[in-house]
Order: structure tokens, then sequence, then C-alpha cells
């Protein structure tokens, strides 16, 4: 037996979105809808503002990408791409600097494919663009579900051996150390999303609140560890005090945190340290990073629903 099958049918964009800064960009800022675009370019997204100044432009939405400190900014046409909006986005580029770029058009023309390929190829690591078509599809009489087709993004292999071509010795020691760091976390954690590996001595990562980390340490100088849940608007330390009523759940996971109001500074951090293994040391890699994975893990489990539900 033949089981009947549904059509697709392609909506117009107008029809449920009547105007690009009263209806696109608003059902865009929302939390679910940032997370499905998020998921087509590989970043977790975290409103930061809507329609906020950068030089002489207004930028749709901006965001931080939650995996690292990091801005993304969003321009949203419900038509096809033009000129004007190509040259805000390098405006904005220029005026955010570490950013990426995210340029949402019902077509992109060839030329501004063409674009923002190019603008990929001469940038570094520390910018990217990329270009989605956003496309309303439905079944029958069911509601219009978006679709978000990627055209162009970073080359990320490109930018990566540039990068190295530049780094120093000592960089390109903590680019294999992250890397490896980043195949461990991948084998041992189903809660904390990899990022790209770094080629500094430190690494963050996302808990799913703005204003809050996990954070990874390899001091190949001091030769110690660390990782750590870093709050970043915490100059009074109210904050570490209300999650140190789950330090007992902590501890049972994960013995030993260190609860950091660190007075005089904006951030406070719940921490541990170690100073017992050689970063340097690519033999202790493995040991190192799991034992780091594993107190993530449970800073992870124990702090990132107690975040979320802060008022």
């Amino acid at each position: 037996m033949t089981e009947e099958l549904g059509r697709l049918e392609k909506v117009e964009l107008r029809t449920v979105w009547t105007n690009e800064a009263t209806s696109f960009t608003p059902w865009m800022a929302k939390e679910e809808n940032l997370k499905l675009l998020g998921e087509a370019i590989g970043s977790e997204l975290v409103l930061e503002a809507q329609e906020r100044n950068v030089g002489p432009f207004r930028a749709d939405i901006l965001c931080k990408d939650g995996s690292r400190d990091h801005w993304v900014l969003i321009e949203n046409q419900i038509e096809r791409t033009d000129h004007g909006h190509l040259g805000q986005l390098i405006t904005y580029a220029a005026g955010l600097h570490a950013v990426s770029i995210v340029w949402v058009a019902a077509r992109f023309t060839d030329e501004h494919r063409a674009a923002l390929d190019w603008l990929n190829e001469v940038t570094n690591e520390s910018v990217a663009f990329y270009g989605l078509e956003v496309e309303l599809w439905r079944i029958g009489d069911s509601l219009a579900a978006p679709k978000f087709n990627v055209v162009s993004k970073p080359n990320t292999f490109v930018k990566r051996v540039t990068t190295e071509r530049e780094a120093s010795t000592r960089s390109s020691k903590y680019l294999a150390y992250w890397q490896a760091f980043k195949e461990c976390l991948e084998a041992n954690s189903k809660v904390i999303r990899p990022v790209k590996p770094s080629t500094g001595h430190w690494t963050d990562y996302a808990i799913g609140r703005g204003g809050f980390g996990l954070v990874a340490t390899a001091g190949m100088r001091d030769r110690v560890t660390s990782v750590y849940l870093v709050i970043y608007n915490d100059q009074d330390g109210e904050i570490l005090n209300r999650l140190r009523s789950h330090s007992q759940e902590l501890d049972r996971l994960a013995p030993g945190a260190v609860w950091n109001d660190k007075p005089g500074k904006k951030e406070s951090a719940v921490e541990f340290t170690w100073r017992d293994s050689d970063p340097n040391d690519e033999t202790e890699w493995p040991d190192q990073q799991a034992r780091m994975v594993a107190h993530m893990n449970a800073l992870f489990t124990v702090f990132a629903p107690v975040v979320k539900a802060l008022p």
C-alpha cells in the first residue's frame, strides 16, 4: 500500500512578513528563530540589541556568539540583495573588528555572492561573512515553515592556514593543544558545544546565557591548567553569592572548586586549577584534557540551568 505524500509549496515572503523593519526583523530577533539561524551557520546566537548604531548606520540585529566573546551582526532583507546593504556590511566589519557578518535576503545576486566569497578570502579569522537566502514552505494548509540556505560562508581551512603561517611557534603549539582539546571535548561531553581551536592560552565556551561563560586555560609559561565558570559583570560578587547555594551539588560531581569574587574587578568565577601537569608536554595532553573536560561538564551540569533562570 502506497502512502499519500504531500507536496511542498513555496510561500511568498511578503505574505507573512509585510514589512522588513516591523515584522521580519522582530521575528528574526526571537530566541527560537535565532537558534534556527545559528544552526545554519554553526553559532550559538545570544541577542544583544536591535537597531544598534554602527558608525553612520543602524544594524538590524546585534548578537554575541555564545561559544566565544565574538560579535555577530545580522542584516535582513526580504528582497534581492543590493549594493547599499553590501556597503553597510563592510562598514560594520570595520567598526566591530572581531565579528561575524550575517546577510539574510530573499535572493542573492551572483555579484553579491562573489563579493562575500572574496571578503572571506582576504580577511583573517577575526572576521567572517555569511550569506543566507531565507525561504518559506508549507504542505497543504500547514503553517509556513522557514528555511535558511547558506550561499556563502568562510573557508575556515584557508583562514586557519593563513593564521598558522603568521603565528609564532608558541601560537602554533597552542593551536595544536586546543585542537586536541576540541577532539577530547567532542568525545567526552554531550552538553558543551566545541569551538574553533585558539592560538592563545585560553578558550571559552557557551553556557546558555550572555554575561556568563566557561573558560579553559593552558599556561605553557607557568605550567598551569584551569577551567572555570566566569560571571563577566559581577563587580560586587552578588551573582556569585547566589550560586553558592549549589556548592554542595558541585562538590559531589567535582570537589575542590575555588569561589573567587576577584575584589576590584568586574567579574567573578568558580575555578578549578591544577599545577601538577605541564601543557608543554604532549604526552600529558590526553589525561590532562580529560580532567579539564570532566570538570567543565560538572560546571555546566550544575550551573547552566541556574544562570538561565536568573532574573
